[in-house]
């Protein structure tokens, strides 16, 4: 009996170590389920015709769009991108679903990136905006099924469009950003993601 009663402590401890581990497990499958992933987001946006929605219906809709991007991990969002999953949904929006689109979705602190990438000097803006095009440039050849279901299996066009290049090196990136249209505007997003990342990361001063 005395030496049950010495186990007994141990054993609850063992008992609640399990519960606890098998808590966490089911936590992290609950995530797992309700995570937003680029490949949910396809299948949403294949599932729901925004075309033949309107009033009440297609603005929830939006919102729906507008909320799953903004739940991506970085890394499903820039896969997203890679295959252009928004753009048919994008390019049937009107100007001013558009503008709303652009401005929900834009990451956190995307504004005050913008202020402190002017503040940068000249090279190392330049330098920014070409490691971010490599890297992008990167991601599209690590990821070519994406990138060719987007664009009928052409894998080697230009990240960014060489006018929105030239703008870019001549006005600068905030310039072009909030003057430009919707359409420049998503042109741009996917470098303005990648220059904000490597500044988080701290990878552009180095």
């Amino acid at each position: 009996m005395p030496m049950n009663a010495r186990r007994r402590p141990l054993v609850f401890a063992a008992a609640a170590l399990v519960a606890a581990w098998v808590l966490a497990m089911g936590g992290y499958a609950v995530s797992e389920h309700f995570k937003m992933t680029a490949e949910k987001l396809r299948a949403y946006l294949t599932q729901t015709d925004l075309a033949r929605l309107s009033g009440a219906a297609r603005a929830r809709a939006l919102k729906d769009l507008e909320d799953s991007i903004n739940a991506l991990s970085p890394e499903e969002r820039r896969l997203a991108r890679l295959g252009k999953l928004w753009d048919r949904w994008f390019n049937e929006m009107s100007p001013d679903e558009q503008g709303q689109f652009l401005d929900a979705t834009l990451p956190s602190g995307f504004k005050q990136m913008l202020d402190s990438f002017a503040a940068l000097r000249p090279d190392k803006r330049q330098r920014s905006i070409d490691n971010a095009i490599k890297n992008l440039r990167e991601a599209r050849e690590s990821s070519p099924e994406e990138y060719e279901k987007a664009n009928a299996g052409r894998t080697n066009g230009p990240v960014l469009s060489e006018d929105l290049q030239k703008k870019v090196a001549l006005i600068g990136l905030k310039s072009v950003y909030t003057s430009g249209s919707a359409q420049s505007k998503a042109e741009l997003a996917p470098l303005m993601e990648e220059i904000q990342k490597n500044m988080e990361s701290g990878r552009m001063f180095r």
